[in-house]
């Protein structure tokens, strides 16, 4: 079953490793590197790889059974 979470955006993006972090999904930036690197995350249905990728509101990140969905706060 896959699980779902917004993530308000409060900023013009976030860093695809900082999202990991701040989502909860790792306790570190560093952990957050990793988990991109293993080549588990998709963003938008494709695999990415670039662990600082810039991701903005309106993308959706998955990892594993995990989704992301990143929204504009406000």
């Amino acid at each position: 079953m896959t699980q779902h979470i917004d993530f308000e955006l409060d900023r013009e993006y976030v860093e695809l490793n900082q999202l990991l972090k701040l989502s909860g999904l790792c306790d570190s930036g560093g952990q957050g590197k990793l988990i991109v690197a293993s080549g588990a995350v998709y963003v938008d249905g494709v695999q990415e790889l670039r662990k600082t990728c810039k991701i903005h509101a309106g993308q959706t990140v998955q990892w594993d059974d995990l989704r992301i969905h990143v929204i504009a706060a406000g």
